[in-house]
């Protein structure tokens, strides 16, 4: 498991002995989960009585949010009073735009079940914070539950990330569909060539089309 830095920041967001914790370190795109690794994860967090992980993994991969925006849902956000919605709305922090998503019945079940565990309600955040100093849970700490998820399944959980749960609905999608324009709107981006890169298409299906052409 990557270990992260836990330095403090002032009110500023600075501190003095502040490193990156890339510094040194070859950091590139992180790899979306295949649909094996999915059942994988979410198997293993039924099995083993997790309801916060699964709830949160299901989230994860059906909304296709950045961790900032995953973190900070409220119950409001995907609940209409008792009952989980079919479909969300959100507002993006990096973008100030809008993103929806689809919420499925599985994660609607452990969503209920997670919200049914806690007892949290209308504005509370979803995902509330187990330290006193935050309100919800960190990005800095769903990194590290992302990283433990991967690792728990035999994979190499440096080629993973937060950013892995974001996309991996996303490129499924595109597998299946071919649809550019479907993905670019369900990832919120204002720009179909930020899609391209994001999800590195091009590079893939270059390398299929090779893969299956004999010279």
């Amino acid at each position: 498991m990557v270990e992260l830095p836990t330095q403090e920041f002032d009110m500023k967001g600075t501190n003095e002995n502040f490193s990156p914790w890339n510094k040194g370190k070859i950091v590139g795109r992180k790899a979306p989960l295949r649909l094996r690794d999915i059942w994988a994860i979410r198997v293993r967090l039924q099995l083993r009585g997790r309801p916060r992980e699964l709830a949160l993994f299901n989230l994860a991969i059906d909304s296709k949010l950045r961790a900032c925006d995953l973190v900070a849902l409220r119950v409001h956000d995907v609940s209409h009073g008792q009952a989980i919605a079919t479909r969300a709305t959100i507002l993006q922090r990096k973008t100030c735009r809008s993103a929806c998503f689809e919420i499925t019945d599985q994660t609607r079940n452990a969503v209920a079940a997670w919200i049914a565990d806690t007892g949290v309600a209308g504005d509370a955040y979803l995902f509330p914070s187990r330290v006193r100093r935050s309100a919800h849970l960190s990005t800095r700490q769903y990194c590290r539950i992302v990283h433990r998820w991967v690792a728990e399944i035999g994979l190499d959980s440096s080629a993973y990330g937060s950013h892995s749960l974001r996309r991996t609905k996303a490129a499924l999608i595109y597998h299946r569909t071919k649809n550019l324009r479907a993905v670019q709107l369900l990832l919120g981006h204002t720009k179909l060539e930020s899609t391209v890169r994001y999800l590195g298409i091009e590079v893939d299906d270059a390398l299929e089309l090779s893969e299956q052409t004999e010279a």
